[in-house]
């Protein structure tokens, strides 16, 4: 059997994994790339539309990226964090669209407010609080605050209509926030990869072995899930950018850095609406508090979505539990995800998060009117027979080994690389897909730290990325100057 030799092997086709093609191509059109992907067509798991927030998380709207501190303060930094990489990739977006690599930004982004929406003395308090900090910084200096009930008529209609006058509620808004469909995203970025030299997609194609050669090459075997042919590759690098699977094919590699690392895997659900009459008078994405022991991805949000064109509404998500690593995965992925490396920080997490695993079991259980009574918190007279449930993709929190040796659950994403930089995976969930250019450029900076020292690659990252090697936190000029391209390219302005 004849082995295909590759520079670069991309091991899934979704988001990370197509970002990362698309800079290698502009950093190094000379290299040899082969994407793998276990369904018959790509960005069909936790990219899909379908399956994910579409967020655009950018610190905005999302109250768990910035927790009250235990004197009554808010802490922003992770917001601030997050809204930067974000910016990351509006950067890197903006660029393809004006080298017509991306087609019209409205195919796969469209601006929507994000908004955050509380009511009771206490989360008011909060929110004026998160508003105070947040907006004195350059990054959310667009952030508005209202209690007034016209604007709140104004900002999110349908969230005040039939409201208890008497309750105290309160808002913010950012007017340039998104909608991303990273489902058409990713696919337009895969097209235009297609169309160039020296890459190739190889569908219905689940890695079966993976192990590194003396000479620090990687060897891969694949077989084609239609056919039953396998094929072989070599390649100098692999990323292991396949979601919920790339937990088990990191810990195939053998690498010494993935010791100790395990998975714990949440489910989700969406209340749909597509009904005009509904449809038409929300036009926002409005995020409250999460309930209490609910995991951070749970933060309950009523969005407007634009997905393969079509609007709609979504409530949710509404959690789970579940064994399985990705939605068309095996029940049997987490229990096969156990070594004797992370068996002590799996055990661990599980008897220190036991509140966590009855709130997702609790979810499992609800009824279809259940759900409509938290929707009703957001959309008080929403009508119970115009909303339909569907299920979101699959989500896999990182444990980790912990000081002590214990474990520790994060609901964060985090890179995982081998020390000599040949193979890497990324774990982890949220703010996942809205930070993709940000983290890709972890990997390439961690495992092509030589050619990325070159003048040549320096001046095409600073192509791709403006603001690449300079802080969007600390630098408001810069702030300035990239967010009026990206917004006027992206129509988000």
């Amino acid at each position: 059997m004849a082995v295909k030799q590759a520079d670069v092997v991309l091991v899934g086709g979704g988001v990370m994994s197509a970002t990362l093609g698309v800079m290698l191509r502009q950093l190094d059109p000379s290299m040899n790339i082969v994407m793998l992907e276990r369904l018959d067509h790509v960005a069909h798991e936790s990219t899909d539309g379908w399956n994910n927030a579409g967020t655009g998380h950018a610190g905005y709207c999302e109250l768990n990226y910035t927790p009250e501190t235990g004197d009554g303060d808010v802490a922003i930094e992770r917001a601030l964090q997050i809204n930067a990489q974000f910016e990351v990739s509006l950067q890197l977006w903006s660029h393809l669209v004006e080298q017509g690599m991306l087609p019209d930004p409205t195919k796969f982004i469209n601006r929507t407010p994000h908004q955050s929406f509380v009511w009771g003395d206490k989360d008011v308090a909060y929110l004026k609080r998160r508003y105070e900090r947040l907006s004195a910084h350059h990054l959310f200096r667009e952030m508005e605050y209202t209690e007034s009930p016209k604007d709140l008529e104004e900002w999110m209609p349908l969230v005040v209509q039939g409201r208890d006058p008497m309750q105290r509620v309160a808002a913010t808004r950012i007017r340039h926030g998104a909608d991303v469909d990273f489902g058409s995203l990713t696919r337009s970025m895969v097209e235009y990869l297609q169309s160039q030299p020296n890459f190739e997609l190889m569908l219905s194609s689940p890695v079966h072995y993976i192990d590194q050669r003396d000479n620090g090459r990687w060897k891969l075997r694949v077989k084609n899930q239609h056919t039953g042919e396998q094929t072989k590759l070599e390649s100098e690098f692999v990323f292991l950018g396949a979601g919920g699977g790339a937990l088990p094919l990191l810990q195939k590699s053998g690498i010494s850095e993935a010791r100790g690392y395990g998975g714990f895997p949440v489910s989700g659900q969406w209340l749909v609406c597509r009904e005009p009459s509904a449809v038409e008078q929300h036009h926002a994405k409005v995020y409250g508090k999460a309930p209490i022991g609910a995991p951070p991805m749970s933060v309950p949000h009523l969005d407007t979505r634009i997905i393969n064109g079509e609007p709609a509404l979504l409530f949710g998500p509404f959690a789970g539990f579940t064994t399985r690593f990705l939605k068309q995965g095996s029940l049997f992925d987490l229990f096969g995800s156990v070594r004797s490396t992370n068996l002590k920080p799996m055990l661990s997490v599980s008897k220190s998060n036991m509140d966590l695993t009855r709130y997702l079991i609790g979810e499992v259980f609800q009824s279809h009117s259940d759900r409509i009574k938290s929707l009703r918190n957001f959309f008080p007279e929403a009508r119970e027979d115009r909303w339909t449930l569907r299920s979101a993709g699959q989500r896999v929190q990182i444990i980790k080994q912990a000081e002590g040796g214990g474990g520790k659950l994060e609901f964060g994403t985090e890179i995982v690389a081998a020390k000599d930089g040949t193979l890497a995976a990324l774990l982890g969930a949220s703010p996942g897909a809205s930070t993709a250019a940000n983290a890709m450029i972890s990997v390439i900076e961690r495992c092509f730290p030589k050619k990325l020292q070159t003048p040549e690659w320096q001046e095409r990252m600073k192509m791709l990325v403006p603001s690449y090697g300079q802080s969007l936190v600390d630098d408001e000029a810069l702030l300035t100057k990239v967010r009026e391209r990206t917004l006027s390219t992206l129509k988000l302005g």
